[in-house]
Order: structure tokens, then C-alpha cells, then sequence
């Protein structure tokens, strides 16, 4: 089997818009701007601002509390425009015939969600009636779009938004790559509409790599402590640093850790943090989590410090189990660090995330959400647990393993 060239799919957001009358034309405005300036042509600039358009004059036709978020997205070689929206309600109870043309419950033409299925690149949407719907579309250049089908659907995706009043985020996450192959494969993009129900099951690493544990392994303890560094196969790395308070100073401690973090040549959790530490010093700090997830053993290997929530759910039963970070905060007050290992379930994933979010979510809550995009996934999340008083920031790494 040849070199896995499958890179992890960077992302920048760059403007929340909250729900209001000029929401369609603010938005239109700013996406087409963005487009420009990534280097897309005038027809595509033109699609792309009719489907952010749509995007928002459909919360402002039939959604409560609803926001939507531009966002930049590149590979090695390539830039694309995203945006993601979420709403409070009233939800979709058919999601979909919602996306057929002619559909409409406000007595309009109902070409507004079907227009940006075919406009976009890829579209996934997850609703849940009586709760709220999220929605994520992509959008690259004509010559980018073959390129970036052979790259597939990130395996990661996270969202960070401000403070209200504030221009920038104190939380951040990233993911790199580590361990026997040099980059790791991601499922291939696919358009999920569906609501409640699952779609089908996406390829997952296993399948794309050739990598199945031997049928004689020992699936890996729960929650033990690792006492070695070895490890094993492909594997995942990722943070998440939540800066000590907010505005520009914790966004500049969660910007130094997330270079820190690019920067580590450690392939371990807890080595990776003490270069972060050593990168925060003089900063305010922050806290921070890491984790290494190994597709080949199912296990998830955890290294916390201060308030980063980390979760490992389980899709099929809808169970959450807890990784708890030590008390410390990291640029200046390191704790002794110890690593547990968690066992990775088969359709299962990683959510961490700031104290934006209240802990409180349940998975139970949000039937089939691991089953969409890790985009979708955060959004939903971040619609479901995200409060107004501080930072907030969720990432969610999911596959089939």
C-alpha cells in the first residue's frame, strides 16, 4: 500500500451574523466579498452569494433565534468558502421534502434549501423538530472541486464564537496528523439530508486504509492510566485551548498554543502539552487538552489541564464518558501530567469543548447527530449548549472505526 496523501482540511471562521432584517443582504454582501478575495470567478462569486442569501432569508422566514456563520476552509493547495447556520426552531419534521422545490410552509417559491444543494460542493443538514436545525454548505473554485472530492470529508471540524461584543475568540483547536503513515484518510464527502434517521454508514478509517486490529487483540481498558509512551499505526492528534478569560489576550494565548501545537514533534498527549506550556509562558495562559486517537487499537489517549470538557460517545447507545483534565493552568501552573486511555467505541467520536458550553448536553438529546458531518455535529452541539456569557468553541472528531 503506497503514502497516504489524505490531509486534514484547515479552517478559519471569520464572521458570525446574527439574526436580523438586513441578515440576507449583510450576508449576501459579505460572502461575495470573501469569494473574491479566495479567488473565486464572478459566476461562482454569484452562486455563492445566492446561496448564502437563501440560507438566510430562510432563517429569517422561518427560524427563532437564528445565526450563520462564514467561514474559510483550505487544503495544501486549495482555499473554499463555508458557512453554517443554526436556528432555535422550529425544526424540519421531513428534512428531506424540505429540500424539494416547491416546498414551502411560508407560502413563498421553496426554492431556498434546494438551490443550495445543487449549488454547493457539499451540504449536510441535521433538524431536529421542536428543538432547532444546524446546516453547513461548502463552496470551492471549478478547478478545486475535483481535488478537494479526492480529499473527502474531514474526519474533524470544530466552531468558535465570540463573546457577544467582542471581535475575537479566546478558544481554538487543531488537528495533525502523526504516527506510522504520514497523513490519514478521511471519508469521502457525501450530501447527508436526512433528519432523525441515519444515513447510510460512511467508509471509516479502517476501510480506507486496510488497517483492522487482529482478531486476537485485547481491546484496550477503560480509563487507565498509561505508564508508556508506545504507540501504534496511523493516528490523530488534537487540542483544544480555552484562553484565560477573553478579547485579544486570550485569543492570542489560544493563536500561541495552536502554533505551539503545529509546531510539537511529540506524538504523544502529554509531550505535546509541555510544549505548549513552554510556548504560553508570558502569555495569559489557558486551559488546554489534548488528544491522540489510534484508529488500529480503537483507543483514545487523553492529557488535560484546567476546564476543556472531553467527552468519548458512543453513538449506538448514546453513552458519554468524562476525560478529566487536572487543575492547573497551562503557561503557569503545570500539574504533573498523566495520560489515560480510553476505549474508542466503533461508531463513535470525540467532542471537546470551552466552558461556553454547558456540560449538561446529553447525546440522547440529539438523536443522529454523530451520524452527520463533524461540522454539523459541533453546530448542533454549539446550538444546543452554547451560552452568550463567554467564548465559546466545540470541536468533534467522529468515524466509523
Amino acid at each position: 500500500m503506497g503514502p497516504l496523501n489524505l490531509p486534514l482540511l484547515e479552517s478559519e471562521d471569520i464572521a458570525w451574523f446574527r439574526d436580523d432584517d438586513s441578515l440576507p443582504a449583510s450576508t449576501r454582501g459579505a460572502a461575495a466579498a470573501l469569494a473574491r478575495r479566495l479567488g473565486f470567478d464572478e459566476v461562482r462569486c454569484a452562486e455563492v452569494a445566492l446561496a448564502v442569501s437563501e440560507a438566510a432569508s430562510n432563517l429569517r422566514k422561518h427560524a427563532v433565534d437564528g445565526a450563520l456563520l462564514l467561514r474559510v476552509v483550505r487544503t495544501e493547495h486549495d482555499a473554499g468558502l463555508e458557512f453554517v447556520t443554526t436556528d432555535e426552531g422550529p425544526g424540519m419534521a421531513d428534512v428531506a421534502g424540505c429540500l424539494v422545490d416547491g416546498s414551502s410552509s411560508a407560502g413563498t417559491l421553496g426554492i431556498g434549501l434546494g438551490a443550495i444543494v445543487r449549488l454547493a460542493d457539499t451540504f449536510d443538514v441535521h433538524s431536529l423538530p421542536g428543538k432547532g436545525t444546524a446546516m453547513s454548505a461548502r463552496f470551492w473554485t471549478k478547478d478545486a472541486a475535483g481535488r478537494s472530492a479526492a480529499v473527502g470529508e474531514p474526519v474533524v471540524a470544530g466552531l468558535t464564537r465570540p463573546l457577544t461584543g467582542e471581535s475575537v475568540c479566546g478558544d481554538a483547536w487543531a488537528a495533525r496528523a502523526v504516527g506510522d503513515r504520514e497523513h490519514i484518510p478521511t471519508p469521502p464527502a457525501e450530501r447527508r439530508v436526512t433528519g432523525r434517521e441515519s444515513p447510510a454508514e460512511p467508509l471509516g478509517w479502517a476501510a480506507l486504509t486496510g488497517f483492522r486490529p487482529e482478531p486476537d487483540r485485547a481491546r484496550p481498558p477503560t480509563a487507565v492510566q498509561e505508564r508508556t509512551n508506545r504507540t501504534e499505526g496511523p493516528a490523530l492528534l488534537m487540542m483544544f485551548c480555552d484562553g484565560l478569560g477573553h478579547g485579544p489576550l486570550a485569543h492570542r494565548a489560544s493563536q500561541t498554543a495552536v502554533a505551539a501545537f503545529r509546531d510539537s514533534r511529540s506524538q504523544t498527549p502529554e509531550g505535546v502539552l509541555t510544549d505548549m506550556h513552554k510556548a504560553l509562558r508570558g502569555s495569559r495562559g489557558g486551559a488546554v487538552a489534548v488528544v491522540r486517537v489510534e484508529p488500529l487499537t480503537r483507543s483514545v489517549h487523553f492529557c488535560g489541564v484546567g476546564n476543556v470538557s472531553t467527552f468519548v460517545v458512543d453513538a449506538d447507545t448514546d453513552e458519554r464518558r468524562a476525560l478529566l483534565s487536572s487543575p492547573g493552568i497551562v503557561g503557569h501552573q503545570l500539574p504533573t501530567l498523566r495520560t489515560v486511555r480510553q476505549e474508542l467505541p466503533r461508531h463513535g467520536g470525540v467532542v471537546m469543548h470551552s466552558d461556553g458550553l454547558t456540560e449538561r448536553w446529553q447525546p440522547a438529546a440529539l438523536p443522529g447527530f454523530l451520524s452527520h458531518t463533524p461540522l454539523v455535529a459541533a453546530a448542533q452541539l454549539l446550538r444546543e449548549a452554547g451560552v452568550r456569557r463567554d467564548d465559546a468553541g466545540v470541536a468533534v472528531l467522529k468515524g466509523s472505526w
